[in-house]
This record gives C-alpha cells, sequence and structure tokens, in this order.
C-alpha cells in the first residue's frame, strides 16, 4: 500500500480566555479554538471546514473518503496543512474524474462544523453491505465508561464533540473537535492509514457525543462499522437509514441506561447487569 505524504500541522486545542462569574468576579477559563481550514484539491478550491484543529490532515482524508471523492487512500500522494494561511492542499496521483460536477450540489445537513455534503445524501447507500457483528451488554457498559474515564477538551473546556472507535471495549482512537462530523471524518482517516486487514468494520464499534443523523448513520456504514453508540438521540431520518441497512443504533447510553432504536438482533441483551429497576409511587 502506497500510503500518502501527510504534514503534522497540529494546533493547540483550547486557549484562555477572561469570563465574569455568577458573583461578579472576574475568572480564567479555557475555551475550545475553532479555525478554518480551506481545502483545495489539485489546487482547485473545495470546501472550508470549521475545526478544532487536532489532526486536520486525518481530518481532510476522512472527508474525501465519507464524501466518496476518493475510493482509496492510494488515489492521494499528499496532504499539507499550513496555518499560517488556514489551507489544506491535496496533492492526488490522477486527479478526481468529474470533480467539479460532483462537488456542484451541495445538501445542506444539521451537522455542526460542517454543515454540507456533495451529491446525493442517500446515493448508493443501498450498495452497502455491513458485516455479520454483535455487541454484548457488558461491552457495551465498558465502552461507556471508557468515555467516562477519558481525558478530554470537553471536560476541561466543554463546547466540542467526542468520537472514538472501539474493538469490544478496547478504545483504538479518541478525536474530539467542534463537530461531530469532523471528529468522524477524521476516524475515517485514520482507518485509511492502518492495515486494511486489522481495520475491517466487523469488529468494531462507533462511539459518538453527538446525535445519529442520517449523514452519520451512512458515514458509519461507509466505514464497515455496523454498531453506533451514542450518548444523544437519533433522528428520524437517521432511524430510517438504520433499519434500512440492518446498523445498530444505540442512543441515550449513559451510565447503565440505553435505548437501541435499530438493529437489535446485533445486541446480547444481558438485562440481570442493569440493576434493579427504579420504584415509582402511584
Amino acid at each position: 500500500m502506497s500510503l500518502p505524504f501527510l504534514t503534522q500541522a497540529n494546533a493547540p486545542l483550547t486557549c484562555e480566555v477572561d469570563a465574569v462569574n455568577e458573583y461578579g468576579e472576574l475568572h480564567e477559563t479555557s475555551i475550545p479554538a475553532e479555525r478554518a481550514l480551506t481545502v483545495y484539491v489539485d489546487k482547485r478550491e473545495l470546501v472550508t471546514l470549521m475545526t478544532l484543529g487536532a489532526h486536520p490532515e486525518l481530518l481532510v482524508l476522512g472527508f474525501l473518503r465519507n464524501q466518496r471523492l476518493v475510493q482509496s487512500v492510494e488515489e492521494v500522494e499528499s496532504i499539507t496543512v499550513d496555518w499560517d494561511v488556514g489551507a489544506a492542499a491535496v496533492k492526488t496521483r490522477e486527479g478526481i474524474s468529474d470533480i467539479e460536477a460532483r462537488t456542484s450540489r451541495r445538501v445542506v445537513t444539521t451537522g455542526c462544523g460542517q454543515g454540507s455534503v456533495f451529491g446525493d445524501l442517500m446515493a448508493e447507500v443501498d450498495k452497502l453491505v455491513l458485516p455479520a457483528a454483535t455487541l454484548s451488554q457488558r461491552q457495551l457498559y465498558g465502552i461507556v465508561n471508557a468515555i467516562r474515564l477519558q481525558e478530554s477538551t470537553y471536560k476541561s473546556s466543554g463546547s466540542v464533540h467526542g468520537c472514538a472507535l472501539f474493538r469490544g471495549e478496547e478504545m483504538l482512537v479518541f478525536v474530539e473537535d467542534v463537530g461531530r462530523h469532523n471528529a468522524i471524518d477524521t476516524i475515517a482517516g485514520w482507518m485509511w492509514l492502518q492495515e486494511a486487514q486489522a481495520m475491517g468494520g466487523a469488529d468494531k464499534v462507533f462511539y459518538t457525543t453527538g446525535r445519529l443523523t442520517s449523514e452519520m448513520v451512512i458515514k458509519s456504514a461507509q466505514m464497515g462499522v455496523p454498531i453506533v453508540v451514542s450518548r444523544s438521540g437519533i433522528t428520524q431520518m437517521g432511524h430510517e437509514v438504520a433499519q434500512r441497512l440492518g446498523l445498530c443504533t444505540i442512543g441515550r447510553a449513559t451510565n447503565k441506561r440505553f435505548l437501541c432504536f435499530s438493529g437489535a438482533d446485533r445486541l446480547r441483551l444481558q438485562p440481570e447487569l442493569a440493576g434493579a429497576r427504579l420504584q415509582t409511587t402511584a
């Protein structure tokens, strides 16, 4: 496999600002960074992403993958990020065919930090075939606990989304960004750079702090990951797409509570682990 050259243009994740607290006192606090990164593909301006700046090269690579603009990591020769000008220059080996036509139509989405995708949102969805995979309730609780213990920008400054890729209860990678789409795209880029046989989606679980919209469900499916867990809920279209794909979506997952919205056949229930039911009074 011929991997692309990537710069390592990491940027500070937070900055310090002064704020006034409830007592009228000046208080120094951390807030997450937010930067505009304009992506150029073969010198053609493509899109501007608002990002935290933690892994910009992986973000751009995953964006190209999840927008279906490149089919293989080998098509990309290099990604060079320069924060002085806020630009990411992508050089492909043979160009992207029909890029003008493929990027001429934009669909406004519910995504934060991105806000649009190229082309028909549902294009090629029916061609996606997800691998057989299951998750036990014990493993689900392990994932939720691992996220709870994870050191994060969110804990220090709030206002960001976190995403992670798990193999069982083992966290493989954790990414935060100002938008959940940026975070999942960064993970998609990371997966592409790993050994193919180790990074198939059959034994993987994707976790996000954000809601499960149709775009998030589709991106997870494109990555070959058939089980998605969220701290938040799911939208109607996200639910419809997940059912269509046979993808397992688990939402409102906090402590030992959760709701499995679709693909319940992939979840191996162990209700005895949930503890006693709360008693309600009439």
